[in-house]
């Protein structure tokens, strides 16, 4: 009913960028929040930003002053924008979306994407 695809991930090396889109389709009657998360091998998704329909935002405490995060919602889309990177930030990136389908709440579900690999070389 809903798709995320994100895009934008690849190979990088310390203290380079990158710009991650991601994208949301489907029957969509308000998306609230959009969020990334990151997931490394053997290890469980972390939040790495989230952000509501009036800009209130949130960034884990490791990726501050490096990552921004913005939406547009009129192309249902959230970008991350990476700064600085570090071989830490390694790990496939995840875009998140709480969507409602209809005008009840009763229609919120949560979404993911299938991810976009970021590798960070030393």
């Amino acid at each position: 009913q809903v798709q995320l695809v994100e895009s934008g991930g690849g190979l990088v090396q310390a203290g380079g960028s990158l710009r991650l889109s991601c994208e949301a389709s489907g029957s969509i009657f308000s998306i609230d929040p959009m969020d990334w998360y990151r997931q490394a091998p053997g290890k469980q998704r972390e939040l790495v930003a989230s952000i509501t329909s009036s800009n209130n935002i949130v960034y884990a405490d490791s990726v501050k002053g490096r990552f921004t995060i913005s939406r547009d919602n009129a192309k249902n889309t959230v970008y991350l924008q990476m700064n600085s990177l570090k071989p830490e930030d390694t790990a496939v990136y995840v875009c998140g979306a709480t969507v409602r389908t209809a005008i009840t709440w009763q229609s919120i579900r949560r979404y993911w994407g299938q991810g976009t690999q970021v590798t960070v070389s030393s």
